[in-house]
């Protein structure tokens, strides 16, 4: 697995985001948003322009939304989809580059990486942020931010 060891503080800018929510274990949900959100990309792209494709997720209890950020506020979202002005704020970066299979592995190993750096963490979303479309890069070149909410 190919994930950097040593994050970056980052400041994750104030981002539309139009998604699907789930809650429960991810391995069940976070397959059925994507899911969901997929069909439903068409009829967001129709009215907004969208500029990337990211998770948010949260432990204590499980909530996991999948999701694309949107230039501007929609007027309207599809059924079934939320909006949320996400406040973004500071966050430990780490990349993975590999294949999106590797991500459960390598979210947890961020997890044990900030326990073990004591990196102070804050509530909030998680986010994992798609850099690269796998509909169009070799599953070994796709690259994700995994990004935990720091103080």
């Amino acid at each position: 697995m190919s994930l950097t060891e040593k994050p970056e503080l980052i400041t994750w800018p104030e981002t539309h985001y139009v998604f699907v929510e789930k809650a429960g274990p991810f391995m069940k949900t976070a397959p059925q948003a994507w899911q969901e959100l997929h069909a439903l990309v068409p009829a967001i792209a129709a009215a907004n322009k969208i500029t990337g494709y990211l998770s948010l997720y949260r432990m204590g209890p499980n909530l996991y939304r999948a999701g694309v950020s949107v230039a501007q506020a929609p007027n309207a979202v599809p059924e079934g989809m939320s909006y949320e002005l996400f406040a973004g704020g500071p966050y430990s970066r780490f990349v993975l580059t590999g294949s999106y299979a590797q991500l459960p592995e390598a979210s947890r190993r961020a997890w044990e990486i900030a326990e073990e750096e004591k990196i102070p963490l804050r509530a909030g979303y998680a986010i994992e942020n798609y850099l690269k479309d796998p509909r169009t890069t070799p599953a070994d070149e796709l690259v994700t931010e995994i990004l935990l909410p720091t103080v």
